[in-house]
């Protein structure tokens, strides 16, 4: 059941209004006219981006941040009407935007306990800039400036603390990952989505941070004994850069032939497999999102420049990644 807060924006938005956790005004439609109509007599009025969501998930494709009433108009038709994301586009959440850096908070959590991991920041857009569609994330980095103790705080008081109490009234004890993506607005933090997994390209960079032994930690979620667990994190940074295919997040060709990830790995670097298979001796692309590479020093410049010499290692034909992933650390 918990699986809901991320498999359905409506059920997440619901249980944050009802609990007055801090999220973003939205109105919800299961007719696309009706969607429309809203965008045109309200949505458009205020003169800041209009951000429609499918309702279910989409591969981290299912959010237009539309910076026009058309754009809008025209996500929810690809949403609702030519039902590019299947079900999940059988009802749209049009919500106001959110201003402010971003980041995502994990947490470990038993049910009632929890641990809260290192915050990252990662990079939704497809190009440098922050330009071009959505993805599922081109590149990340751990920890994240903007998040400072107070805000860290705040974020466990007004926003972890009541979604597991919510949780639990309603009879739900979830065990996992919380994730919990924000805004850090003028207004303090609020949340733009949850997931109930570990994200990704986060992880990437925030196990590679984790001193303790990620299974005990895992056995103590299971246990219901976090309460318990002692979890400790390395005093180092982490960046991720993503290496996608040609196209993504559009269409793209698959099995071209991937060389130089030995080579990479010999500059000290992690290279995540995404979407990768073995075929014929060779490894080649079978996903949108190929490779993650990721780096880990004691700044976060040694982390950009470790990161982009493994990357510059590594050939496929067509390949894309971002060249700013951590461009304003520096």
């Amino acid at each position: 059941k918990a699986a809901q807060m991320e498999g359905s924006k409506v059920f997440a938005k619901q249980l944050m209004l009802e609990n007055g956790i801090p999220t973003a005004a939205c109105e919800v439609f299961d007719d696309p006219d009706k969607a429309d109509a809203y965008i045109d007599s309200t949505a458009s009025k205020t003169g800041d981006p209009i951000v429609v969501k499918a309702d279910g998930e989409a591969a981290g494709k299912g959010v237009f941040v539309s910076k026009t009433k058309d754009d809008a108009h025209h996500a929810v038709d690809l949403i609702m009407r030519k039902m590019v994301f299947g079900a999940s586009g059988k009802k749209v959440v049009v919500e106001e935007y959110l201003d402010g850096p971003e980041a995502s908070f994990m947490c470990f959590v038993d049910g009632e306990a929890f641990v809260p991991m290192i915050p990252a920041q990662d990079y939704k857009r497809a190009y440098d800039n922050d330009e071009g569609p959505n993805t599922g994330g081109m590149g990340c980095y751990a920890p994240v400036p903007v998040v400072t103790d107070e805000i860290r705080t705040k974020v466990i008081n007004s926003i972890i603390q009541p979604t597991l109490k919510a949780l639990m009234q309603r009879g739900i004890r979830y065990k996992g990952v919380l994730y919990a993506g924000l805004a850090l607005t003028n207004a303090g933090p609020k949340v733009v989505e949850f997931n109930c997994r570990f994200g990704d390209p986060e992880t990437q960079v925030v196990l590679p941070l984790m001193a303790s032994d990620l299974v005990d930690v895992c056995l103590a979620v299971t246990s219901g004994t976090l309460d318990r667990a002692v979890v400790n994190w390395y005093d180092k940074k982490a960046l991720c850069v993503v290496m996608a295919s040609g196209g993504y997040p559009g269409d793209y060709e698959k099995g071209k032939v991937i060389t130089g990830i030995d080579k990479a790995e010999e500059l000290g670097v992690v290279v995540f497999h995404a979407g990768t298979e073995s075929r014929d001796g060779y490894t080649v692309t079978s996903g949108g999102r190929v490779l993650g590479v990721t780096a880990v020093g004691n700044s976060y410049r040694e982390c950009v420049e470790k990161a982009y010499s493994g990357v510059e290692k590594i050939r496929f034909e067509g390949a894309h990644y971002r060249r700013d992933i951590g461009a304003r650390l520096l």
